[in-house]
């Protein structure tokens, strides 16, 4: 047995001892069992929202149980056939390919095993507004909401439009999107902050390089299960007529609904449909979600204080930077992550970023208990 092969087989039974710890592997199978057993009682919608979240836990389990038996099936497997090549160079190149990929899904496995937060697995709302720069960076913020909507649909999730205000000539100066699917906020939460274009205009006649900024907003969709206070008279309500594109769809009343919170200064807007007490109600979910996205963001800065290695991500610090002329390379500067594939990259394929930022924060938040 090569040593790069015995190396990958290692590295794959690591990978599943560990997601196994991580899992409970007894209380996790004994959970399963109880949920499926629950799942066919003939009673069990009766409170879709309970069941959905039941549901749901049972997903995530039968997941990481499937996970951790198939890398450990993969590594047995491997041996095996290592046995019967008795020294076929192809056959060995075909299974070291093998593991090769077995040990990536392994590590990216082993950062969703990281996503263990208290609103980590939820669907998510993902805000993006353009910055100053007009009809540039307003063309901008529409390529990043396209951006999410392709990792979304890259990833199996759903995506639904809350939210558009439309730039005077081209893209976005605003839109508000739900990604639902199984740890959407955990993996996009680090994508919260500033994010820098460099590009020749496609709206400049000079064909001049231009500097856009485009701010991206990431909260968790949380459930009653959470309790969030809000003063109804700290919130003031607009309504106004959704817009659009037109056509048969166009909506002639004045149905989107717009909320201020007073005290936190923050503003949501729902118009995705034709009820003003559907987009109201929905507004108020975006309310809840970015208040407790503050308190959560109030939990992390005082972490970063406490591990004097500040690191904030709100409004204004700029995350990453993306440059199509004159090279090409998205680089985040939180990670040093870098990359050429500038198209990949817009066309969704973020996860080398989204990991780093994960396994970056589970480091610091190692650094953090290590120093108290």
């Amino acid at each position: 047995m090569s040593a790069e092969i015995k190396s990958l087989i290692d590295q794959i039974r690591q990978s599943s001892e560990l997601l196994r710890r991580r899992l409970d592997w007894d209380t996790a199978t004994k959970r399963l069992d109880e949920l499926t057993s629950l799942s066919e009682r003939p009673d069990f919608w009766d409170d879709p929202q309970i069941a959905q979240s039941m549901m749901r836990e049972r997903q995530r389990l039968a997941d990481g149980i499937a996970t951790v038996e198939l890398l450990q099936q993969e590594a047995a497997d491997a041996e095996e056939l290592l046995e019967l090549a008795d020294g076929d160079a192809s056959m060995i190149e075909d299974i070291e390919r093998t593991l090769s990929r077995a040990a990536e899904r392994a590590e990216k496995a082993e950062l969703a095993a990281l996503l263990s937060g208290e609103v980590d697995a939820n669907d998510a709302f993902v805000q993006i507004n353009a910055g100053e720069g007009g009809t540039e960076s307003q063309d901008w913020a529409n390529i990043l909401r396209r951006m999410y909507m392709r990792w979304a649909d890259a990833h199996g999730m759903q995506v639904e439009e809350l939210d558009e205000r439309e730039g005077e000539e081209a893209g976005i100066k605003s839109a508000t999107i739900q990604i639902k699917g199984e740890n959407a906020y955990g993996w996009l939460k680090s994508e919260q902050g500033v994010h820098r274009l460099v590009r020749i205009s496609p709206f400049d006649s000079s064909a001049r390089r231009h500097t856009s900024f485009a701010s991206v907003s990431v909260s968790p969709v949380i459930d009653d299960n959470i309790e969030i206070e809000i003063n109804p008279s700290d919130v003031r309500t607009d309504t106004y007529r959704a817009s659009g594109a037109g056509g048969q769809h166009i909506n002639k009343t004045d149905s989107a609904v717009r909320l201020t919170h007073a005290p936190s200064g923050i503003v949501v807007a729902c118009q995705v449909s034709r009820s003003q007490h559907q987009n109201r109600d929905q507004a108020w979910r975006m309310l809840r979600s970015k208040l407790y996205e503050l308190e959560l963001q109030k939990r992390r800065d005082a972490a970063d204080v406490a591990n004097a290695a500040k690191s904030a991500i709100g409004f204004g610090h700029q995350i990453r930077s993306y440059v199509l002329q004159p090279y090409q390379m998205v680089k985040d500067l939180r990670t040093e992550v870098e990359t050429s594939d500038t198209q990949g990259v817009l066309d969704g394929d973020i996860d080398r970023f989204l990991s780093a930022a994960l396994a970056a924060a589970v480091q610091q938040g190692k650094e953090i208990d290590d120093s108290t």
